[in-house]
Protein backbone atom coordinates (compact mmCIF):
# COMPACT_ATOMS: atom_id res chain seq x y z
CA UNK A 1 0.00 0.00 0.00
CA UNK A 2 1.24 3.53 -1.04
CA UNK A 3 2.73 5.74 2.27
CA UNK A 4 0.74 8.67 2.20
CA UNK A 5 2.51 11.97 1.95
CA UNK A 6 2.44 14.14 4.78
CA UNK A 7 3.10 17.93 4.41
CA UNK A 8 4.84 20.28 6.48
CA UNK A 9 3.04 21.65 9.30
CA UNK A 10 1.72 24.99 8.41
CA UNK A 11 3.75 28.02 10.46
CA UNK A 12 2.68 29.96 13.42
CA UNK A 13 3.23 33.16 14.99
CA UNK A 14 5.00 33.60 18.15
CA UNK A 15 1.84 34.72 20.36
CA UNK A 16 -0.22 31.56 18.77
CA UNK A 17 2.82 28.92 19.78
CA UNK A 18 3.42 30.48 23.36
CA UNK A 19 -0.61 29.69 23.84
CA UNK A 20 -0.19 26.08 22.27
CA UNK A 21 -0.01 23.22 24.91
CA UNK A 22 2.10 20.43 24.32
CA UNK A 23 1.29 17.51 21.30
CA UNK A 24 2.49 14.98 24.59
CA UNK A 25 1.60 12.74 27.54
CA UNK A 26 -1.36 10.99 28.00
CA UNK A 27 -3.56 13.61 25.54
CA UNK A 28 -1.29 12.52 22.41
CA UNK A 29 -1.45 8.96 23.51
CA UNK A 30 -5.20 9.13 22.72
CA UNK A 31 -5.11 11.22 19.61
CA UNK A 32 -3.36 7.85 17.77
CA UNK A 33 -5.62 4.67 18.44
CA UNK A 34 -3.76 2.13 19.91
CA UNK A 35 -5.96 -0.87 19.78
CA UNK A 36 -3.63 -2.34 16.80
CA UNK A 37 -0.40 -2.21 18.73
CA UNK A 38 -2.55 -4.97 21.40
CA UNK A 39 -3.50 -8.15 20.07
CA UNK A 40 -0.81 -10.57 19.53
CA UNK A 41 2.09 -8.96 20.16
CA UNK A 42 2.29 -9.35 24.42
CA UNK A 43 2.12 -13.21 23.71
CA UNK A 44 4.86 -13.00 21.07
CA UNK A 45 6.78 -11.11 23.15
CA UNK A 46 6.01 -13.89 26.00
CA UNK A 47 7.21 -16.79 24.11
CA UNK A 48 10.16 -15.37 22.90
CA UNK A 49 11.20 -14.12 26.48
CA UNK A 50 10.30 -17.88 27.80
CA UNK A 51 12.63 -19.42 25.61
CA UNK A 52 14.98 -16.99 25.82
CA UNK A 53 14.88 -17.84 29.36
CA UNK A 54 15.09 -21.31 28.72
CA UNK A 55 17.90 -21.22 26.85
CA UNK A 56 19.81 -18.58 28.99
CA UNK A 57 19.01 -21.11 31.71
CA UNK A 58 20.83 -23.75 30.23
CA UNK A 59 23.87 -22.53 29.00
CA UNK A 60 24.61 -21.09 32.91
CA UNK A 61 24.02 -24.45 33.96
CA UNK A 62 25.97 -26.41 31.44
CA UNK A 63 29.08 -23.18 32.71
CA UNK A 64 28.78 -23.90 36.00
CA UNK A 65 28.25 -27.87 35.34
CA UNK A 66 31.97 -28.17 33.48
CA UNK A 67 33.48 -25.47 35.80
CA UNK A 68 32.69 -27.49 38.77
CA UNK A 69 33.50 -30.43 37.08
CA UNK A 70 36.88 -29.35 35.87
CA UNK A 71 38.05 -27.91 39.32
CA UNK A 72 37.06 -31.15 40.78
CA UNK A 73 39.31 -33.08 38.89
CA UNK A 74 41.93 -30.91 38.14
CA UNK A 75 44.11 -32.26 40.83
CA UNK A 76 42.80 -35.88 40.41
CA UNK A 77 44.94 -39.22 38.94
CA UNK A 78 43.84 -42.42 38.88
CA UNK A 79 46.06 -45.32 39.10
CA UNK A 80 45.52 -48.99 37.22
CA UNK A 81 47.05 -51.73 37.87
CA UNK A 82 46.58 -53.92 34.75
CA UNK A 83 47.99 -57.24 35.88
CA UNK A 84 45.49 -60.38 35.08
CA UNK A 85 46.68 -62.82 38.00
CA UNK A 86 44.59 -61.60 41.10
CA UNK A 87 47.81 -62.10 43.77
CA UNK A 88 50.22 -60.13 41.27
CA UNK A 89 47.73 -57.43 40.74
CA UNK A 90 47.07 -57.22 44.95
CA UNK A 91 50.49 -57.10 45.45
CA UNK A 92 51.13 -54.32 43.05
CA UNK A 93 48.18 -52.39 44.28
CA UNK A 94 49.16 -52.46 47.97
CA UNK A 95 52.82 -50.88 47.09
CA UNK A 96 51.70 -48.56 44.83
CA UNK A 97 49.63 -47.65 47.24
CA UNK A 98 52.46 -47.23 49.94
CA UNK A 99 54.53 -45.31 47.38
CA UNK A 100 51.72 -42.57 46.50
CA UNK A 101 50.82 -41.91 50.16
CA UNK A 102 54.87 -41.20 51.00
CA UNK A 103 55.19 -38.72 47.97
CA UNK A 104 55.09 -35.07 48.58
CA UNK A 105 53.07 -33.95 45.52
CA UNK A 106 50.15 -36.39 46.52
CA UNK A 107 47.16 -35.00 48.93
CA UNK A 108 45.39 -38.51 49.16
CA UNK A 109 45.16 -41.72 48.32
CA UNK A 110 42.37 -44.30 48.23
CA UNK A 111 42.04 -47.53 46.65
CA UNK A 112 38.74 -48.20 44.91
CA UNK A 113 37.06 -51.64 46.84
CA UNK A 114 36.41 -54.57 44.61
CA UNK A 115 32.86 -54.53 45.50
CA UNK A 116 32.23 -50.66 44.58
CA UNK A 117 34.15 -52.25 41.19
CA UNK A 118 31.36 -54.72 41.12
CA UNK A 119 29.10 -52.82 41.64
CA UNK A 120 29.44 -50.37 38.61
CA UNK A 121 30.69 -53.26 36.41
CA UNK A 122 27.49 -55.52 36.87
CA UNK A 123 25.09 -53.48 34.72
CA UNK A 124 27.57 -54.04 31.97
CA UNK A 125 28.85 -57.31 32.59
CA UNK A 126 26.73 -58.80 34.52
CA UNK A 127 26.59 -60.59 38.14
CA UNK A 128 29.54 -62.92 38.94
CA UNK A 129 32.37 -60.72 36.99
CA UNK A 130 34.09 -58.31 38.17
CA UNK A 131 37.49 -57.17 40.41
CA UNK A 132 35.71 -59.38 43.50
CA UNK A 133 34.77 -62.22 41.56
CA UNK A 134 36.35 -65.66 41.34
CA UNK A 135 36.36 -65.86 37.82
CA UNK A 136 38.83 -64.67 35.76
CA UNK A 137 37.51 -64.58 31.97
CA UNK A 138 37.50 -60.77 32.48
CA UNK A 139 39.99 -59.76 34.74
CA UNK A 140 39.31 -56.28 36.37
CA UNK A 141 42.26 -53.93 37.26
CA UNK A 142 43.16 -52.70 40.42
CA UNK A 143 41.63 -48.59 40.74
CA UNK A 144 43.46 -46.24 43.46
CA UNK A 145 42.38 -42.89 42.83
CA UNK A 146 45.02 -40.50 43.77
CA UNK A 147 44.62 -36.48 44.72
CA UNK A 148 47.16 -33.98 44.47
CA UNK A 149 48.25 -30.83 45.84
CA UNK A 150 47.87 -28.64 42.65
CA UNK A 151 46.78 -29.15 39.35
CA UNK A 152 47.57 -32.71 37.31
CA UNK A 153 50.07 -31.75 34.50
CA UNK A 154 52.39 -33.98 32.35
CA UNK A 155 55.44 -33.88 34.16
CA UNK A 156 54.10 -34.70 37.67
CA UNK A 157 52.38 -37.63 35.78
CA UNK A 158 55.68 -38.21 34.77
CA UNK A 159 57.57 -38.34 37.55
CA UNK A 160 55.03 -40.55 39.37
CA UNK A 161 54.93 -42.80 36.78
CA UNK A 162 59.11 -43.07 37.53
CA UNK A 163 58.67 -43.83 41.05
CA UNK A 164 55.59 -46.81 40.42
CA UNK A 165 57.80 -48.28 37.78
CA UNK A 166 59.45 -50.45 40.26
CA UNK A 167 56.91 -51.61 42.79
CA UNK A 168 54.34 -52.04 40.30
CA UNK A 169 55.46 -52.37 36.60
CA UNK A 170 51.86 -52.70 35.61
CA UNK A 171 50.67 -49.48 36.99
CA UNK A 172 49.54 -46.46 34.52
CA UNK A 173 48.26 -43.69 35.77
CA UNK A 174 46.01 -41.04 33.85
CA UNK A 175 45.04 -37.74 34.47
CA UNK A 176 41.19 -37.98 35.51
CA UNK A 177 40.15 -34.77 33.39
CA UNK A 178 41.72 -36.81 30.31
CA UNK A 179 38.85 -39.18 30.39
CA UNK A 180 36.29 -36.76 30.18
CA UNK A 181 37.95 -33.83 27.70
CA UNK A 182 34.86 -35.25 24.99
CA UNK A 183 32.78 -34.37 27.34
CA UNK A 184 33.81 -31.01 28.05
CA UNK A 185 34.10 -30.43 24.14
CA UNK A 186 30.32 -30.61 24.09
CA UNK A 187 29.46 -28.69 26.49
CA UNK A 188 31.47 -26.27 25.20
CA UNK A 189 29.49 -26.93 21.91
CA UNK A 190 26.53 -26.42 23.89
CA UNK A 191 27.59 -23.33 25.46
CA UNK A 192 27.79 -21.40 22.41
CA UNK A 193 24.92 -22.67 21.00
CA UNK A 194 22.76 -21.71 24.14
CA UNK A 195 24.33 -18.22 23.44
CA UNK A 196 23.73 -18.03 19.66
CA UNK A 197 20.12 -19.17 19.99
CA UNK A 198 19.37 -16.56 22.80
CA UNK A 199 21.07 -13.66 20.35
CA UNK A 200 18.41 -15.43 17.55
CA UNK A 201 15.87 -14.69 19.36
CA UNK A 202 16.21 -11.43 20.29
CA UNK A 203 17.04 -10.27 17.46
CA UNK A 204 13.48 -11.93 16.79
CA UNK A 205 11.66 -10.44 18.89
CA UNK A 206 13.53 -7.14 17.29
CA UNK A 207 11.86 -7.91 13.88
CA UNK A 208 8.56 -8.87 15.22
CA UNK A 209 8.15 -5.07 17.09
CA UNK A 210 9.47 -3.61 13.84
CA UNK A 211 6.67 -5.44 11.66
CA UNK A 212 4.12 -4.29 14.39
CA UNK A 213 5.09 -0.72 14.33
CA UNK A 214 4.94 -0.54 10.52
CA UNK A 215 1.71 -1.78 11.04
CA UNK A 216 0.63 0.68 13.42
CA UNK A 217 1.93 3.55 11.40
CA UNK A 218 0.17 2.31 8.13
CA UNK A 219 -3.04 1.25 9.66
CA UNK A 220 -2.98 5.29 11.33
CA UNK A 221 -1.54 7.18 8.81
CA UNK A 222 -4.40 9.59 8.11
CA UNK A 223 -4.37 10.22 11.88
CA UNK A 224 -0.45 11.00 11.81
CA UNK A 225 -0.91 13.44 8.94
CA UNK A 226 -3.25 15.55 11.19
CA UNK A 227 -1.13 15.36 13.63
CA UNK A 228 1.73 16.60 11.89
CA UNK A 229 -0.49 19.39 10.21
CA UNK A 230 -1.28 20.55 14.01
CA UNK A 231 2.65 20.81 14.92
CA UNK A 232 3.24 17.51 16.18
CA UNK A 233 6.91 16.53 15.94
CA UNK A 234 8.35 13.05 14.54
CA UNK A 235 9.69 12.40 18.12
CA UNK A 236 6.13 12.97 19.83
CA UNK A 237 4.87 10.50 17.47
CA UNK A 238 7.32 8.03 17.96
CA UNK A 239 7.20 8.28 21.78
CA UNK A 240 3.40 7.25 21.55
CA UNK A 241 4.09 4.07 19.58
CA UNK A 242 7.44 3.38 21.72
CA UNK A 243 4.97 3.72 24.51
CA UNK A 244 2.13 1.44 23.19
CA UNK A 245 4.89 -1.32 22.56
CA UNK A 246 6.73 -0.76 25.76
CA UNK A 247 3.36 -1.11 28.24
CA UNK A 248 2.99 -4.59 25.68
CA UNK A 249 6.72 -5.76 26.12
CA UNK A 250 6.25 -5.62 29.89
CA UNK A 251 3.32 -7.38 30.05
CA UNK A 252 4.53 -10.30 28.04
CA UNK A 253 8.17 -10.23 29.34
CA UNK A 254 6.59 -11.02 32.87
CA UNK A 255 4.38 -13.82 31.56
CA UNK A 256 7.34 -14.68 29.52
CA UNK A 257 9.23 -15.06 32.87
CA UNK A 258 6.96 -16.51 34.98
CA UNK A 259 6.75 -19.66 32.16
CA UNK A 260 10.33 -19.69 31.53
CA UNK A 261 11.09 -19.97 35.36
CA UNK A 262 8.44 -22.87 35.49
CA UNK A 263 10.14 -24.71 32.89
CA UNK A 264 13.61 -24.20 34.35
CA UNK A 265 12.72 -25.27 37.79
CA UNK A 266 10.44 -28.37 36.50
CA UNK A 267 13.71 -29.60 34.38
CA UNK A 268 15.67 -28.62 37.26
CA UNK A 269 14.20 -30.92 39.41
CA UNK A 270 14.37 -34.39 36.65
CA UNK A 271 18.23 -33.43 36.85
CA UNK A 272 18.10 -33.24 40.20
CA UNK A 273 16.94 -36.64 40.39
CA UNK A 274 19.67 -38.39 38.98
CA UNK A 275 21.71 -37.49 42.08
CA UNK A 276 25.37 -38.03 41.23
CA UNK A 277 27.99 -37.47 38.76
CA UNK A 278 29.01 -34.41 36.33
CA UNK A 279 25.33 -33.25 36.81
CA UNK A 280 25.06 -32.33 39.97
CA UNK A 281 27.73 -29.13 39.62
CA UNK A 282 24.44 -27.55 37.33
CA UNK A 283 22.90 -25.28 39.63
CA UNK A 284 22.02 -22.06 39.49
CA UNK A 285 23.77 -19.22 41.55
CA UNK A 286 22.22 -16.28 43.45
CA UNK A 287 23.83 -14.37 40.10
CA UNK A 288 22.76 -16.64 37.17
CA UNK A 289 19.19 -16.33 38.79
CA UNK A 290 19.92 -12.21 38.48
CA UNK A 291 20.76 -12.25 34.78
CA UNK A 292 17.85 -14.53 33.94
CA UNK A 293 15.57 -11.57 35.73
CA UNK A 294 17.25 -9.14 33.69
CA UNK A 295 15.77 -10.93 30.37
CA UNK A 296 12.51 -9.11 30.73
CA UNK A 297 13.74 -6.04 31.11
CA UNK A 298 16.23 -6.33 28.42
CA UNK A 299 13.35 -7.56 25.80
CA UNK A 300 11.08 -3.94 27.19
CA UNK A 301 14.25 -2.02 26.32
CA UNK A 302 14.91 -4.07 22.72
CA UNK A 303 10.98 -3.26 22.09
CA UNK A 304 11.18 0.57 22.91
CA UNK A 305 14.32 1.56 21.02
CA UNK A 306 12.91 -1.24 17.94
CA UNK A 307 9.35 0.91 17.56
CA UNK A 308 11.17 4.32 17.70
CA UNK A 309 13.76 3.40 15.19
CA UNK A 310 11.38 2.11 13.20
CA UNK A 311 8.42 4.71 13.78
CA UNK A 312 11.07 7.57 12.97
CA UNK A 313 12.31 5.38 9.66
CA UNK A 314 9.11 5.17 8.33
CA UNK A 315 7.83 8.66 9.29
CA UNK A 316 11.02 10.21 7.56
CA UNK A 317 9.99 8.44 4.33
CA UNK A 318 6.38 9.10 4.90
CA UNK A 319 7.31 13.13 3.92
Amino acid sequence: MKQPKIKRPPTIDDDTAQDAKPFAGERAAQLVPQRRLAGPMPWVIAIMVALTVIAAAGGLALRNMASSAQAELAGGATVQILEASPQDRERQAVAAQRVLEAHPAVASVRRVPDAELDALLEPWLGVGVGAGADSEAVPVPALIDVTLRRNVTEPTLNRLRAILSDPAPDARIDAQSSWLAPIFSAIQSLKWLAAVLVLLLGLTSAAAVWLAARSALGANGDTIEIVHLLGGTDGQIARIFERALGFDATLGGAAGLALGLGAVLVLGNQFADLGAGISTGGGLGWLDWMLIALIPLAGVVIAMLTARISVLTTLRRML
